[in-house]
């Protein structure tokens, strides 16, 4: 681009900008100090909303000395401690209102992985887990489990079973010849095919 070009009249550029603090500035509240107090510093843990005005030095030596707990028990530094994990909001008992601790017998709830123990019902809380499932069940699974007459937990035995079953009920030779169940058949065969192919039986 050339130097006498017209676009070069239409860019302007703003005038560093002076960052040095403006006379309105409040002097240091250090005792004895006549700088600007620029920075803030809090006053405590009851004056949450008010500031000190110290200048840089000030400040630094100020925050290297504040302690936000100064003036507080142990016990209510560790209760302040454990509500501001919830930000010092109420909470309650997990559980049933409360109620889970005085259940017994079949109406106590089941806690298999044990996680109420925690918050104080785990004494009463049953931990017989379900059975968990042995095996990822597909839908092509289930439609071949479907046309076998078969539940998803079927073992190898029934599945052959009940295939041997099945082929002996539907075949021609065993119908007198008749063809009107070979499509009835060909999908038992196919079920169980697919079973077969994907390590069931």
């Amino acid at each position: 681009m050339k130097l006498d070009s017209p676009l070069f009249n239409r860019i302007r550029v703003k005038p560093e900008v002076d960052r040095r603090p403006r006379g309105g500035t409040p002097v240091c509240e250090w005792p004895g100090c006549a700088l600007g107090g620029s920075h803030r510093a809090p006053k405590g843990r009851t004056r949450e909303t008010e500031y000190w005005r110290f200048c840089l030095d000030h400040v630094r030596e100020y925050n290297a000395s504040y302690n936000y707990f100064s003036g507080m028990s142990d016990e209510a530094v560790a209760r302040y401690q454990k509500d501001a994990v919830t930000g010092h909001r109420p909470t309650w008992k997990m559980g049933m209102n409360g109620v889970s601790d005085r259940l017994q017998g079949a109406d106590t709830p089941i806690d298999p992985f044990e996680v109420m123990r925690e918050f104080g019902a785990g004494a009463h809380a049953r931990t017989d887990r379900p059975a968990p499932e042995t095996r990822t069940i597909r839908n092509a699974e289930r439609k071949a489990f479907e046309a076998l007459g078969l539940e998803v937990s079927a073992e190898a035995v029934e599945i052959k079973a009940r295939f041997k079953e099945l082929v002996k009920r539907h075949h021609p030779d065993a119908n007198g010849g008749d063809r009107s169940l070979e499509d009835r058949l060909v999908e038992v065969i196919q079920a169980y095919n697919y079973l077969k192919s994907a390590k069931f039986c």
